[in-house]
Parts: C-alpha cells; structure tokens; sequence
C-alpha cells in the first residue's frame, strides 16, 4: 500500500521513491525482520504458556530428545511477518502479490493444521500423509491452473527457459502444468523434510529467496531482461519484494531459531516456503533454476528416496545410517551446529551457481 505514497511525490518529492522496487524490496526486508523480532518473544511465550511444544519422534537421533516440548508452529512467526511486510510494501493492483500471498495463506493454515494435530493426538505423525497431499495438490493445480488460464508471458506459456544456454527453449504443452504442480508439491514437502536442524530450512530458504529475488526483479525489467536474454514477465518485480521479505522474515526468526532453537517453525513454517518459492519460480518463468537454486532440498529430499528404495529393496539394508541426510552427519559424530553451517556453505553455492545462468548464456 506504501507504492501510492508515490502519486504524491508532487506534494513532497522524496515519496517518489516508493515506486522504485529496489527501494521497497530494501522496505520490506526490513520491515519483516523488525516485525519478527519485536512479535518473536510474544509468541514464543504464548506457545509456552499453552504448552504448544515439539512431538518428537521416537526413531529420531537420541540426542533430539532433549528438544521435545520446545515451542513449535513458529511459522506463525514467519507468515504474519511475512504478509504484513507484503501488504505493506507490494503494489496490491498487482496480480502477483495476491497469488503469491493467496498460495502461502493456504499452504500455512494447512501447515498449522498439520502442527495442531500432532500435539492435539500427541504423536509425531500429524494429520493422515494422505489428506496432507490431497490438500498440496489441489491448492498448486488452482495456482497452476490460474497461470494457465494468465500466463505470467503469454508467448511462453508452456515453454521451459533452458538455463546455461543462448536462447534455447522447450515446449512441453500440456506436460508443463503437470510439471508445475509437481513443482510446487515438492518444494512445499522438500522443506519440510529438510526441515530437521536447528536454523537449516529457515538459512537455506534464505538464499533461494535472494535468488529468485534477483531473478524476478530482471524479469520484471524489460530492458535487462532483453539484454541477458531470459523471457520477461510484466510485472515480476513484485516477486522481489515478496522474495525480500522472506529473507528479512527469515532472518528474524533465525534469531530464535538458531542452536539451541527457542521455536521450531514446524509445518506451519516449511509447507509455505517450499511452496511460494517453487510459485515464484513458475511466475517469473525459471522453472529449471528451481532443482539448481533448493540444491540443498534436493539433496535431503532424493536421500529419503533412496533410503526406502534400499530398505524396500534391499531386505533392510539402508544407505545412510538415517535419513534425510543431516542425521546422517549428526549420527556420524558431526555436532548439529557444524552440520547446519555446512548445508548453509552448499546452498549459498548452488545459489551462486544459480545466478551465473544470467552471463552464461
């Protein structure tokens, strides 16, 4: 709501600055890490006082059992932090804010849903995996559905930008939206498996966030856009701000969360970050990045994979001494922290990997 402060510029010149999207990603960032920080302790109270705390699973690492009953659903933290910063900072004649806010509202309430009925049934495994899916899968075939119906360029509609290459592009038809649906899906439950460490989901969403944050901003840009030859998207530049006030949102509730964590983000948290990163990617047209720029998602995701493809198939034996990977590290003598930071070093890798496709091409 801010940007109309810039039809007055001719009252005061100075507010023209809130057209500008650099200037409200800059707004918004600070914003969502100023709302984090001042509601964190509220809220971390409040769920202490409620008794709002960590099921920990029993076939967990042994030495997590020592966090069981710290406050979780911090995602709460996250969205309000997050959508106060959006509402107050995009532009809400843009249709991606609302798509954008619209996908993350829903994927949290579900998230909290899930959150709720672990400590209401007292058990780790939360609400049927079944109901969960049924749930991610409708909400990205309406998101998707929508970007079919308003494709964010409408010469490319169903065409992938393939990265690292000079104009090349691939048309997929109607296997594109089942790719997009796959893509949100994924990314909303490969940050919630990841998320297993004190600080890892909220550190590594960070460094997508600053990606797609670049990336939407010079899709938005047409004369950049033209220039680095990727397929420009009127009216991406709104993703930045949205993308800014995640890693400002992030970074307040890495405050808390940091080891030893004080709140767990919890489903309420993971499910709509894993899913409004994989949304943006889809709007501002980059959707290969998505596996390059959540490497480290990737990676936790495919050793789960491979850990039940081994014990289906190979009568019992694991590849790893626990998935997803991280406890593979912990049960292997490396401290949680060291883990942490190690995942943190490889997503600001592929991050970097990620933003170089905009030279090499």
């Amino acid at each position: 709501m801010l940007y109309y402060l810039s039809s007055l510029h001719g009252l005061w010149s100075p507010l023209n600055v809130f057209q500008y999207i650099t200037f409200r990603a800059g707004g918004a960032a600070l914003t969502a890490l100023a709302v984090s920080l001042i509601l964190g302790p509220v809220l971390i109270s409040a769920l202490r006082r409620r008794k709002i705390g960590q099921i920990q699973r029993a076939d967990g690492p042994q030495s997590h059992l020592g966090k069981q009953g710290t406050p979780t659903m911090g995602g709460m933290l996250l969205f309000l932090a997050l959508a106060s910063s959006c509402l107050l900072w995009m532009r809400p004649d843009n249709r991606f804010t609302w798509l954008m806010l619209a996908v993350s509202a829903v994927l949290a309430g579900l998230g909290a849903w899930d959150d709720w009925s672990k400590l209401v049934r007292r058990d780790a495994g939360g609400i049927p995996s079944k109901a969960k899916l049924t749930a991610q899968v409708a909400l990205a075939v309406l998101a998707v559905g929508y970007l079919a119906v308003a494709p964010p360029n409408s010469a490319f509609p169903t065409t992938l930008n393939v990265p690292y290459a000079k104009e090349l592009f691939v048309e997929l038809g109607v296997l594109y939206f089942v790719l997009a649906v796959l893509m949100i899906v994924g990314s909303s439950n490969a940050v919630n498996l990841t998320d297993g460490l004190d600080g890892l989901a909220a550190g590594s969403i960070i460094f997508c966030a600053i990606a797609y944050g670049v990336f939407a901003y010079v899709a938005g840009h047409a004369k950049i856009s033209a220039y680095l030859r990727i397929i420009p998207v009127f009216g991406a530049g709104e993703i930045a701000v949205y993308m800014a006030a995640t890693v400002g949102a992030c970074l307040g509730f890495l405050w808390f969360n940091a080891y030893p964590a004080e709140v767990f983000m919890g489903d309420t948290g993971s499910l709509f970050l894993g899913g409004a990163v994989a949304v943006g990617a889809l709007c501002v047209k980059q959707e290969l990045l998505l596996p390059i720029v959540g490497g480290v998602f990737v990676i936790e995701t495919l050793s789960v994979i491979l850990q039940m493809s081994s014990y289906k198939l190979r009568r019992g034996k694991r590849l790893f001494r626990m998935a997803p990977i991280h406890h593979h590290f912990e049960l292997g003598g490396i401290a949680e922290p060291k883990v942490t930071v190690r995942f943190w070093i490889v997503g600001i890798v592929m991050m970097l990997a990620a933003m170089a496709s905009l030279k090499l091409r």
